[in-house]
């Protein structure tokens, strides 16, 4: 195995610490051939599709890699904004808050953001932080709700980039924070800040992304982590079983997802006499496609063709303070044991730096 080109090693260095806050990933515009190499290594991880390789292959590269990528570019298309995807935008400006939030506390912490498929990959951010001269790093998903199908494969790249490194960085992973109580109380803050501005719903749709039925059988916590957010959630607004109802979005393919499916739902209660909803996606901590375009596009539109006479989409966690200071108090206890108050020596970091610098020259 042919590893890759190390950073110079400095007796004495004094340990540098770093998060890297990874995203699911999007595009890099919204184009077909754009969202053809997306989609190829998106559907191409078997962690996402668990269907086998030879078969699998054909049908993506035979079918859907022709057919889907300007139909999604469209898509893409009608939320992108002037600084480029919204989920991209958000969990940028997620990464650079939490920084600060960490400055603010002592914490000597580099804090930067990777997507699993699409730029900046998980591998070239690892890259840059070994090269500055990380020696620890914490992996934060922006999963609240653990699956194999998205924080697994967060630790698969990881994991991937692991075998190429001669000297590597201790390494923590979050595995899961669906039931973290900041993280609930800033979900809360978030539909309470909005229903004080635009009045209570008649009721309240918790949408979650979906997941295959099987990865339930076969022991995925997916489904379970999500119904318990959605209590905590509804318990903290003081919310009855009845004024709340849980849905899966984002169905693809034949197969049975989870279920009941969130567009059918919508329908369904607008015909029973439903005249208000609001949805959140407690699952989404960065509006994206499948918010801004699935949902407050779409569904809205399914709703009110049913007879439904009021939308709202209540947007995800994005900037708010109160989910900014749940990544900060979440981190910290992860980064329990580093000696993350501590700055770094400066000696060490100008050799660090000078050693980047030098890689990159020859790079």
């Amino acid at each position: 195995m042919a590893f890759q080109q190390e950073p110079a090693y400095v007796h004495g260095q004094a340990p540098r610490t770093a998060i890297l806050f990874c995203n699911l990933g999007t595009p890099d515009a919204p184009t077909p051939a754009a969202l053809r190499r997306y989609l190829a290594e998106f559907l191409g991880d078997p962690r996402v599709v668990e269907i086998p390789r030879p078969i699998w292959w054909l049908i993506l590269h035979g079918i859907i890699l022709r057919l889907r990528p300007a139909k999604s570019a469209a898509k893409y298309a009608s939320i992108w904004t002037p600084e480029g995807s919204p989920l991209k935008v958000w969990t940028d400006y997620q990464a650079r808050a939490l920084q600060g939030r960490l400055q603010q506390q002592g914490h000597h912490v580099t804090v930067r953001y990777a997507m699993r498929y699409g730029n900046p990959s998980i591998a070239s951010e690892m890259d840059a932080l070994k090269a500055e001269g990380v020696t620890r790093v914490l992996i934060l998903p922006a999963y609240p709700q653990y699956s194999g199908t998205t924080t697994a494969s967060v630790m698969d790249a990881v994991t991937s980039w692991s075998t190429r490194a001669r000297h590597l960085p201790e390494l923590r992973f979050i595995n899961r924070y669906h039931d973290d109580a900041a993280y609930i109380d800033a979900l809360a803050a978030r539909i309470s800040a909005y229903w004080q501005e635009h009045g209570r719903p008649d009721k309240l749709v918790l949408s979650f992304h979906g997941v295959p039925e099987r990865t339930l059988n076969l022991g995925d916590p997916y489904h379970c982590e999500c119904h318990k957010t959605a209590r905590l959630l509804a318990e903290k607004l003081g919310l009855g079983r009845e004024q709340v109802q849980l849905t899966f979005q984002s169905r693809f393919g034949k197969a049975k997802w989870l279920e009941p499916y969130t567009e059918p739902t919508l329908i369904a209660l607008a015909q029973a006499g439903i005249k208000r909803v609001d949805v959140a996606c407690p699952g989404f901590t960065s509006d994206c496609l499948e918010t801004l375009e699935e949902i407050a596009q779409e569904a809205r539109e399914a709703f009110l063709n049913a007879g439904g006479e009021q939308f709202h989409y209540i947007p995800c966690l994005n900037d708010s303070a109160p989910w900014i200071e749940a990544m900060g108090r979440l981190c910290e206890r992860h980064l329990q044991g580093w000696p993350t108050r501590q700055a770094p020596d400066a000696q060490a970091l100008a050799a660090s730096r000078a050693a980047a610098l030098t890689i990159g020259a020859k790079n």
